[in-house]
Order: structure tokens, then sequence, then C-alpha cells
């Protein structure tokens, strides 16, 4: 059961920005602030919350969670590919090896969900992937789908891009590529079944691969909520039949509440209360540890604190 004082208590304490400059230069994602050092990345995950590409607020131990789940995946994973993990010396920290990330996104799909709806109910294939007649939304797909995407310029949305044509422009060989074919679907097959041992359906996520001395690698983070959908298993086939929307592990909750409020990503961004807040709290802690199969036991108190603590023993 989440400790709902301990959610409420920790509003004054979320870790919103950084400023560790004594780890190297500074970058500042929607998520997570990275500082370099030569072949050493620093990778902090705040607090903030990023919706259609936009930061819209903060919520307690978002940043933990996030971390905590990434890392126990990259550890479970790492027999299909090494990973750039180095070390972890604060749950809001991962020290990694500096990478060359590929300008190519893999999306893997078990589902018709998201973006991926949206285009087909538009009429449009998706990511060069035309798809039969008569789907429905949440549907499952005949199979599982890579649906790459490009990388687009920062505060821009991510464009779809076919696998061939990702070989056809160049951005990536096609033996490289279909190395990374094989491994995207290898993820994706580990976490489809460690989520129905959980109770869980995994349906569609984004993997990050990059390349170290020529050695292909997996980077920035795995089967989080942030970049993952997830949907409960036993509810799924009865909300399905009745056209209702699935019961949600991700933050897809959030983007449907900004959407009824009218908000797409552009103009004032909807008030969050701290109610607000300490609900979508209590939704990723309750979530993670379904991901997880495990209790969470959570560090309260000043994050950015503790973490610029931990980060100057570790870089000394």
């Amino acid at each position: 059961m989440v400790n709902e004082e301990l959610i409420r208590a920790q509003l004054k304490h979320v870790l919103d920005v950084t400023d560790y400059r004594f780890l190297g230069t500074r970058y500042q994602g929607k998520v997570r602030d990275s500082y370099t050092q030569g072949a050493v990345r620093y990778l902090i995950t705040s607090d903030r919350l990023s919706c259609f590409d936009v930061v819209v607020s903060t919520i307690p131990f978002k940043g933990e969670v996030l971390n905590r789940i990434a890392l126990d995946w990259f550890e479970r994973s790492k027999h299909i590919v090494p990973n750039h993990i180095i070390g972890a010396p604060d749950p809001n920290v991962m020290v990694v090896r500096e990478c060359k990330i590929l300008p190519v996104e893999i999306v893997v799909r078990g589902y018709l969900a998201g973006s991926g709806w949206r285009d087909y109910a538009a009429g449009r294939p998706i990511s060069g992937v035309t798809l039969p007649p008569g789907l429905k939304m949440s549907q499952k797909l005949p199979e599982v789908l890579l649906t790459p995407s490009i990388k687009a310029p920062s505060g821009e949305h991510d464009q779809p891009i076919s696998e061939a044509e990702i070989v056809q422009r160049g951005l990536v060989t096609n033996e490289l590529w279909q190395r990374v074919r094989e491994i995207a679907f290898a993820l994706f097959e580990l976490g489809t079944r460690r989520a129905e041992q959980n109770g869980l359906i995994l349906v569609d996520t984004k993997y990050e691969l990059g390349l170290v001395d020529g050695e292909l690698i997996l980077a920035d983070e795995i089967h989080t909520l942030d970049c993952s959908r997830y949907w409960v298993a036993q509810s799924y086939a009865e909300n399905f039949e009745r056209g209702t929307p699935p019961e949600m592990l991700d933050k897809e909750p959030v983007r449907q509440w900004l959407l009824s409020q009218g908000y797409k990503g552009e103009g004032p961004i909807p008030n969050f209360s701290d109610e607000r807040r300490s609900q979508i709290a209590r939704h990723y802690i309750a979530s993670a540890e379904r991901i997880l199969g495990a209790t969470l036991t959570l560090h309260p108190g000043p994050v950015g604190d503790r973490v610029e603590q931990a980060l100057r023993a570790y870089s000394r």
C-alpha cells in the first residue's frame, strides 16, 4: 500500500532542476539531465513529467521509480545485448558509458494503440507498414511490429520512418539494422514474458541503441512507464469486447486528462494540483511495483541534495 503521507510530504522535495557542473558538460532533456566527462556520462532522472514532448509538472518519487525500473531491466536483459551501465550511486542516478546513439528510435508494438492507432485510424501506414482493414483500437496485432521513428530536433515530435528508408538514407547500414531488429524483438519477447508473469501486457515500447567502439549497446532506459505502455491482463479481454479502454499502468491516463482539458502540447499547461500530482505519484509507484513484481522502499527527503552528495563521493 502506497503511503499517502509520504507522497504528500515529498511534494516539496521533488527533483526539478539539477546543476552538478562538477560532473562535466551539462545537457538537459525532458526528464533526464546528463553530464559528460570523456567516456563517462552521468544520467540523473528527475521528477519532471513530460507529455506531448513538453514538461508539464513534477511528480514525487517519479525519477527514482523510473530509474529503478530501468536498472532492473538492464540487468535482466544483458544476456541479449550489452548495455551502457557502469554504476548506480543513487536511486535517481545511472553512471554509463558514453556512446553514439543511433539516429533512429526503435519502437516495437504488440497491440494497436497510441500513435500507431492514430495513424491506422487515419488510413496511414505505420512507419511504412500497412495493416489489414477492420482492426480495432487496443486490438492485438497479427504479429509484433517494428515501427521506427527518426529523431527530430529538440522540442519537436519524432517522425515515423520505414525500415527500408532507414537503410536507403544511410542512417544505419543494412547489416547493423538487421542486428538492431534481432535485438529489439528479443527484448520485447523478454519484456512480454515477464509482464505476463506479473499479470500485465507489454503493449509497446521504445528502445535506444548506440555504439561504443563499434559494439552495439542498449542505452537510455528500458521498459519503464515513460517509454512503454502496459495494460492489466485480467481485464483486457472484457474491456476490449465492451469497447472500453484497457486498465493502463503507463502515463496515458495523464495524456487523456490533458486532452480533456484541451491541451495537446501547445499553449498554457493546465494546472496540476497537489492532489493530482499525488494521484499520479501513487499511479507510478503502484504500477512500478506491478512491473517489478516487488514492493519498493522509497527514499524520501530533498532529492537534489542527496543526489549531489552521492555524485560528489562517487566522482572523486
